[in-house]
């Protein structure tokens, strides 16, 4: 599939973005312009985490670092299709999808219609707690004091080309 071939090809999470849109603008025929995204140390610990989340009022997807520094030590394959998972979700978010249960649904149907049944994507999409030993950590770790956001470079990039 085009969009596996995307995914598994795809360096940064920018790239990843880039896929998500390109999905959404295909499937639902939306686009959401001028979206940030950034990514925080949000913590994690043996009982669970925040992945990321959607702020309304910045037009911001923030991007939890912990599972991501946690995929990349216990299982590195899982890494581009669980950063394409959250971001789809966050970006469902963005376009207006607001109702929680509405926007994981519509991600199932993304993900089985682009990768189907069988696909890693399809099955975080319907049993994300399957992969929870590859996203938690064993230990508690310390609190985090401040959390500063990294915004990603080129994102957005379809609607930035007037640049130079």
């Amino acid at each position: 599939m085009e969009y596996e071939t995307n995914i598994t090809k795809a360096k940064t999470i920018a790239d990843i973005f880039d896929i998500v849109k390109t999905i959404v603008r295909e499937l639902i025929g939306v686009d959401q312009a001028g979206l940030l995204v950034g990514v925080s140390d949000l913590g994690s610990s043996n009982q669970g985490f925040i992945g990321a989340f959607y702020s309304l009022d910045a037009n911001m997807i923030i991007i939890n670092k912990s599972p991501l520094r946690r995929i990349r030590d216990t299982k590195p394959q899982l890494y581009n299709y669980y950063l394409f998972h959250i971001m789809l979700h966050e970006y469902l978010h963005s376009i207006g999808s607001f109702d929680e249960i509405q926007t994981r649904q519509m991600v199932y149907e993304i993900s089985r219609n682009c990768f189907g049944d069988e696909h890693i994507i399809t099955k975080l999409a319907t049993n994300m707690s399957a992969f929870i030993p590859n996203l938690l950590h064993p230990t508690e770790l310390p609190q985090i004091q401040e959390s500063n956001i990294e915004f990603i470079m080129g994102i957005d990039r379809s609607n930035t080309n007037y640049i130079n």
